[in-house]
């Protein structure tokens, strides 16, 4: 028999909010001074008392509902028992027994419980000999995730991340960026070749998705290993290294007994009724209701994934599909500019998606398939999309750039072409068709793009087929 993997994830979210999870210091961990946003609460000075955030109570519901999890009656704060630098108070208020949430499923994955609590301070140990303590992030609100035991490979465990990602920032409740530390991932990892579950071996604090995916699957390999040369698996927590693509014990595993729960007997229960009737009020589009709206729309579904990963695509385009009154063709046209030409336009860092003009992308879309312009033009026009003043079509006018469909005049520039190119129009003659495509191509050049290519080759062949 193959061993078969048993994967659950842990997910931890910082909250956007403006205070911290118990106290009133500014939720700013990251772009401020060392120790600048502390004070007596979360710094555990005696006798101060925690008061919770309503704002990140209210963020976790509004999670729930979109996950469709269970949203507790009742809850309360307990305190979590054990000792590191990094933690101010020697114990850590979260929640145990009775969690804001229950249940719920984020990408076909089964979630146990998703309970709030409050971050650590960060240690820093490339300071010289020693190491410090910044406690800008001690009292951030964290939100954690728990999923069932019910993922079997890397590849849906990133799929899983990804989609909660996906999920926290569409929410607006989470910037969820992996690298900052706002969204941290620890992979419970086991192998059996029976129903009965191996040895579990967590690691933690994984700040990327391919770092999710190599520490499981570099597990997975080094448990079987274990166990085929006869071996024993120890119940413990690991590290994962970026540079050696390998993990590295870091401590026996604990247990919920270690931490000596206990409900914090500073804070009160909570009646959660309150909470619910005004966060769903609140609730976006999500994921997958995007998803489903633009695969009944015909679109592609490798652009749909761009636009609803990408914050300011999945703004505008939001916006462009009202302005566009859903109609399929032009929206495949729109998604295809914006996750090509436009997302390269801003990568080159001289235009922001922030001053896009979404009204002007729908005129400019508009007047394609009406064919009042052709792509080449449009393509040219796309930085008119990013600046203040006059619409697609006045710039187009002005610029002589509209399309030209007039017969008369595109019979005179037929004329001039085959005047000037006689050796190629002699070939078409000949029958030699590609070289159809260079006259055209000619007739482009005279006309600066402005004329419909199609009836310009329309009437070169009348021309020549005399």
């Amino acid at each position: 028999m193959q061993y078969v993997p048993t994967i659950g994830l842990e997910v931890h979210a910082e909250l956007k909010t403006k205070s911290k999870m118990f106290c009133g210091c500014k939720n700013d961990p990251h772009d401020a001074d060392a120790n600048a946003h502390t004070c007596p609460v979360c710094l555990a000075h005696p006798g101060t008392l925690p008061v919770p955030n309503q704002a990140a109570i209210e963020k976790v519901i509004l999670f729930g509902k979109a996950i469709g999890a269970t949203i507790a009656t009742y809850s309360e704060f307990d305190r979590k028992n054990y000792f590191y630098p990094d933690i101010p108070k020697a114990y850590q208020i979260s929640q145990y027994a009775y969690p804001f949430l229950t249940g719920g499923e984020i990408a076909g994955v089964k979630l146990t419980r998703v309970h709030l609590e409050e971050d650590t301070a960060r240690s820093q140990h490339d300071q010289g000999s020693g190491s410090l303590v910044d406690f800008n992030r001690a009292g951030v609100p964290l939100m954690e995730l728990v999923t069932e035991p019910v993922i079997h490979d890397a590849a849906t465990a990133e799929r899983f991340a990804k989609e909660l990602q996906l999920i926290l920032r569409t929410l607006d409740i989470s910037d969820a960026n992996m690298e900052r530390g706002e969204m941290r991932v620890e992979a419970n990892i086991s192998i059996s070749k029976t129903a009965e579950l191996g040895t579990k071996v967590e690691v933690k604090n994984l700040n990327s998705f391919r770092s999710v995916v190599g520490a499981i699957e570099y597990e997975i390999a080094r448990h079987q290993e274990v166990l085929e040369s006869g071996g024993v698996l120890h119940q413990e927590t690991r590290g994962w290294d970026e540079v050696k693509l390998k993990t590295f014990t870091q401590r026996s595993k604990e247990t919920a007994k270690d931490y000596r729960y206990f409900p914090d007997p500073d804070l009160t229960k909570m009646d959660m009724s309150s909470f619910a009737p005004r966060v769903g009020e609140i609730m976006p589009a999500l994921p997958q209701e995007k998803r489903d709206k633009y695969k009944n729309l015909g679109l592609p579904s490798d652009q749909v994934e761009i636009v609803i990963a990408h914050r300011e695509l999945d703004r505008i385009f939001a916006e462009v599909v009202k302005l566009l009154h859903e109609q399929p063709a032009p929206l495949k046209l729109a998604m295809n500019y914006l996750t090509s030409d436009l997302l390269s336009l801003v990568g080159q860092g001289t235009v922001s998606f922030s001053t896009l003009d979404t009204a002007k992308l729908a005129e400019l879309i508009t007047m394609l398939c009406e064919s009042r312009i052709n792509s080449r033009i449009a393509k040219d026009l796309l930085p008119e999309l990013f600046v203040e003043g006059p619409g697609i079509a006045e710039v187009a006018e002005a610029r002589g750039l509209l399309q030209v469909e007039d017969e008369s005049a595109l019979k005179e520039i037929v004329a001039t072409v085959i005047a000037n190119n006689p050796g190629p129009a002699e070939e078409f003659k000949a029958g030699k068709a590609a070289t159809l495509q260079f006259l055209v191509g000619q007739g482009m050049k005279l006309s600066r793009g402005a004329a419909n290519p199609a009836k310009l080759a329309e009437l070169i062949t009348l021309e020549l087929t005399k």
